[in-house]
């Protein structure tokens, strides 16, 4: 974290911050003429001001008590809130960095202005493609943020075994040990996506959830299937971002799992806060252990529904102002036992502040008694901040190693056969398992017409293998052209979709050029793509740029017809999510666990 932003440990404070509560020290800051959110009693005072010292809170007063503005030649900044309502800074308890594209660094200025102040990020993403190192140099990119960054430890790299797909990296239950003792922001246990082999004691598995149990941190899960919730919490697991709907959000809050409601862009599949938060509304379940959190958010979308949006959405879901602001600062806060710190505006707590209008929009942002953001807009002392952002070291940048020229497109049968098909069933992250009968036609065209089929293909890009597995897609809408993807989760090998293995070519290629990436592709030309050469995951651009090229490629992306957006499309090679899934090694029955032939 810059020196700018630090703020001291509390222990080092106390005196500083009693004396200026009791007024013998004058503070450094002073907020007034504002309404006050408060989350420890969820009500709205009227007419408050809060006292600065050292970047936290020393105490709450009624507006217009601070009368000195300099003592024995120290000076109080005094800012007037012109009757806004000040709440805490809000606390992302399930983030995916990676999946908005961008550097930690980058991610902050996106995430200030949405009055987003900490964040818990799971990094497999870094993890399955560059091992520890990857993990680290995120980890070292988020201390130079300016933004609250802890790490809740990958817990899953690779998501399956090695029969199934390849990955860049292998986190044994002996190295995440290591990451938890040499790194304080190693602050839980991140989402256990291997939830099946949870539930059936694989002994991997549950060594990697002891090295947690036995060092006191939270272990996070991620739960498909009402049948995995009580195997899931006898396994340690506490929280989950996976609740669907009303009913499985019931059975995690009764079986002690928290359950974070994760709210997302309405057009994909990451918004299923409406029908989770039913369990609250509709079937009485108490709160106290419900938050909100965005898990993955594209570059544009970051900036459009941040968790300031995801907020007002609980608040139209029928929750009140501030028990729905609650759930986006205290609960989080104190589900990792962090509530000392962030989540309210009290004495000693970190002076992460937002200032809100009457629509919970926010005007502006207080990052450890900093203005950052003002009026909406970030301040020159962000903007030099996000200047000297962390550089990631050349090895990041040579990840994708593909094989010299790979054949894209599957062999056309000659005989009958039927075909295993993935099928995409909306809103685009489960999958079905569709077997068609295909007849000898002279060419592919026939058969992806009338089965409103398009090619899959994934590419191993570790240099591992050069693998290459071959499957067919279902009522994607993709009828001319392709796509290509070097975040293919969590592998993150190739993902490729296309009509014909000219255009899947030039994609690869594409791809290949950018030293990671993602891309639309026509009759031979380049319609659209976003650079990611740092591990084929990250851009190395600020917030701002990497939003507009995302934007131009969802526009290139609907053109060519495809119906399930590419942050959706991303996770067809993930083998941990029913039903059937494509990897390098082929297709993947989730359920069995196990590979299955394109035809039979």
């Amino acid at each position: 974290m810059l020196t700018r932003f630090s703020v001291a440990p509390l222990h080092t404070q106390t005196r500083a911050l009693a004396d200026v509560a009791m007024g013998r020290r004058v503070p450094d800051l002073v907020i007034t003429g504002a309404r006050l959110l408060s989350t420890y009693t969820e009500r709205i005072h009227p007419d408050r001001e809060i006292w600065i010292k050292g970047g936290r809170i020393a105490v709450v007063k009624p507006a217009g008590t601070f009368k000195r503005t300099q003592v024995n030649g120290v000076a109080t900044r005094v800012y007037d809130a012109r009757g806004g309502i000040l709440a805490p800074g809000l606390v992302d308890p399930h983030v995916h960095i990676e999946s908005s594209m961008m550097t930690a660094c980058a991610f902050a200025e996106a995430a200030l202005l949405n009055g987003t102040t900490t964040v818990f990020c799971d990094s497999h993403e870094i993890g399955n493609v560059c091992d520890v190192a990857g993990i680290e140099w995120m980890l070292e990119d988020a201390r130079k943020a300016p933004l609250s960054i802890f790490l809740t430890v990958p817990s899953t790299v690779p998501a399956t075994n090695a029969t199934l797909e390849t990955a860049g990296g292998d986190l044994t239950p002996a190295k995440i040990g290591k990451i938890f003792d040499r790194w304080p922001e190693a602050a839980a246990l991140g989402e256990k996506m291997d939830y099946i082999p949870v539930a059936m004691g694989d002994p991997r598995s549950h060594a990697i959830l002891a090295e947690a149990l036995k060092r006191g941190r939270p272990v996070c899960g991620h739960i498909y299937g009402r049948e995995f919730v009580a195997a899931g919490a006898a396994s340690g697991i506490t929280d989950t971002h996976e609740a669907i709907d009303r009913d499985i959000a019931d059975d995690f809050l009764e079986n002690g799992i928290w359950i974070f409601l994760r709210g997302g862009n309405p057009r994909t599949p990451w918004h299923s806060l409406p029908q989770a938060i039913r369990a609250v509304t509709e079937l009485g379940a108490n709160p106290k252990r419900v938050c909100v959190c965005t898990d993955d958010r594209d570059a544009d979308d970051l900036f459009l529904f941040g968790m300031d949006w995801v907020v007002r959405q609980a608040v139209a879901a029928g929750l009140g102002t501030s028990t729905a602001w609650s759930l986006g600062s205290l609960h989080p806060a104190t589900r990792y036992a962090m509530d000392g710190d962030f989540g309210g505006l009290a004495p000693a707590r970190r002076a992460d502040i937002v200032l809100l209008n009457d629509a919970l929009e926010v005007q502006n942002t207080w990052y450890g008694g900093e203005l950052v953001v003002e009026r909406r807009k970030i301040t020159p002392l962000l903007e030099r901040a996000l200047s000297r952002r962390y550089r990631y070291p050349r090895a990041a940048y040579q990840t994708v190693r593909l094989p010299a020229r790979v054949q894209l497109t599957p062999k056309l049968p000659a005989d009958p056969v039927k075909a295993n098909v993935i099928r995409v069933v909306p809103p685009g992250i489960v999958t079905a398992h569709d077997r068609v009968a295909l007849s000898p036609r002279a060419s592919w065209s026939d058969h992806l017409t009338e089965q409103k089929l398009c090619f899959l293909t994934v590419v191993e890009r570790h240099g591992k293998n050069g693998g290459v597995g071959y499957g067919l897609l279902r009522d994607f809408g993709l009828r001319h052209g392709a796509v290509a993807s070097s975040v293919g989760h969590d592998a993150h090998n190739i993902v490729l979709a296309g009509s014909n293995e000219q255009d899947m070519q030039l994609a690869l290629s594409t791809v290949k050029k950018l030293r990671g990436g993602v891309c639309v592709v026509r009759d031979g030309k380049v319609l659209a793509s976003v650079a990611l050469p740092v591990a084929g995951l990250l851009s190395d651009q600020r917030a701002p740029v990497v939003a507009k090229q995302t934007t131009a490629l969802k526009r290139a992306w609907v053109k060519l017809g495809c119906l399930v957006p590419y942050m959706g499309f991303n996770l067809l090679p993930l083998s941990v999510i029913p039903e059937l899934r494509l990897t390098d090694k082929g297709l993947v029955d989730v359920l069995g666990m196990r590979v299955v032939p394109l035809f039979e």
